[in-house]
């Protein structure tokens, strides 16, 4: 009797570093948006990043949230976890202080990232940005990226959404 052999399917770069964002978001800090970021360089991984508190500073999990309420153009409010620091942050902090240059790189993340995330991304030189998901609030980041040249990717068009927005 023969046993049959599985042919092995290989994740594409895009899955496998995914993959590898989803990962860091396991160590993240916040359970309002458990959220890992990589950034990669011609199929290399550069740096990780996790939502998490500034160094020395109480995180989430053990401090609970500290909510900031925004006020909208539209007259709607919604409620932001201020504590924490994005994944995405987190990874361009690390390159610099780590001395890389993260000019002409991919980043991989969980969601559309936030405007001020989406303005970092666009200084850094990273040229294109690949999310598992679109961001309930991301419609100004879209449009950034777009007017800077940023190819935006999305693995799907389930839309994150959180408790308490």
């Amino acid at each position: 009797m023969t046993k049959e052999k599985t042919k092995h399917l290989r994740p594409s770069w895009d899955e496998y570093f995914m993959d590898l964002a989803n990962t860091a978001a396991k160590r993240a800090t916040c359970d309002r948006g458990r959220s890992g970021c990589v950034i990669v360089k011609e199929k290399q991984v550069l740096v990780t990043g996790y939502v998490g508190s500034p160094r020395g500073m109480p995180h989430c999990d053990e401090a609970g949230h500290l909510f900031k309420k925004v006020y909208h153009e539209d007259g709607s409010v919604t409620q932001h976890c201020v504590r924490t620091v994005h994944a995405e942050q987190n990874a361009i902090c690390q390159a610099a202080r780590r001395g890389i240059a993260l000019n002409h790189g991919t980043l991989y993340c969980k969601m559309t990232p936030c405007r001020t995330c989406a303005m970092l991304i666009i200084n850094c030189g990273i040229d294109r940005v690949v999310c598992e998901k679109k961001y309930h609030a991301g419609r100004e980041s879209e449009e950034l990226f777009r007017d800077a040249g940023v190819e935006l990717y999305y693995f799907n068009d389930e839309v994150e959404r959180y408790d308490n927005q």
